[in-house]
């Protein structure tokens, strides 16, 4: 069987091409950010990249660590599709907001539950649906519309990607996931609309180890996968009592 395994994040991301769409699993923490993952991006270099994520990185609501606010700060980024991409203080901006207002970043902004549903569409094979999301606002502007049992919705368009970063607590080596916490976000979603799905994982196990009940994300999806050997600096869900009690 294929080990899909690798032993750095540099090597996982170093065929990452200029002009790359790339789909980054995150909420507003570290939890289930895949934050070694974009360390490496961003020492890979890549340029011109579309970053699908639910946020532009750096937005201020929980720790202060090295999400894809990187890659901007990296000028690396030439698009981003994000529900939330500005900063929580108009006194803070972003390093994305900056870039986006200058005009140096494109934005597409998507309400949360519509980029939600565009990503599923995109690995359910799904080119596009409509909801009532966004009718009779700015977000109509430029979309068809029509009218379902008396209200209006918009026509919305399916997200795939080149490459999806996803945060996965353990995984086999055949590319089988399982989640924890609030990695139970965009990941599992995002695993199944790229072409190449990368996963960090804080474990690693002989394939056919895990509980095929919890295994959420099929290895199918996946392609390859790095295991988190250092320190991130601050505390882990696994270190967390309430997931220790459970072990």
């Amino acid at each position: 069987m294929l080990n899909k395994v690798f032993e750095s994040f540099d090597a996982a991301v170093a065929d990452i091409p200029d002009g790359a769409t790339i789909m980054i699993g995150n909420f507003a923490g570290p939890g289930g950010t895949p934050f070694y993952l974009i360390q490496a991006l961003r020492r890979q270099g890549a340029r011109n990249l579309t970053i699908v994520a639910n946020t532009a990185g750096g937005i201020g609501l929980t720790l202060d660590y090295d999400d894809h606010r990187i890659l901007f700060q990296n000028k690396q980024v030439k698009k981003v599709i994000a529900s939330f991409p500005f900063s929580t203080s108009a006194s803070k901006p972003t390093e994305a907001e900056k870039q986006i207002l200058s005009g140096e970043v494109e934005l597409e902004i998507v309400p949360q539950g519509t980029l939600s549903e565009r990503i599923r569409a995109g690995g359910a094979g799904i080119p596009a649906f409509y909801t009532p999301t966004g009718a009779g606002t700015i977000m109509e502007q430029g979309k068809e519309r029509r009218i379902f049992d008396g209200r209006p919705c918009l026509l919305e368009h399916a997200l795939k990607a080149d490459y999806a970063f996803v945060r996965a607590y353990k995984a086999d080596r055949a590319g089988n996931l399982v989640y924890r916490g609030t990695q139970r976000q965009f990941n599992p979603i995002m695993a199944t609309a790229a072409k190449t799905t990368i996963a960090e994982v804080d474990e690693t196990v002989e394939t056919g180890h895990l509980d095929p009940e919890a295994i959420v994300t099929p290895g199918i999806f996946v392609n390859r996968i790095v295991q988190i050997t250092q320190d991130p600096g601050f505390r882990r869900h696994l270190e967390n009592s309430f997931w220790a009690k459970r072990e």
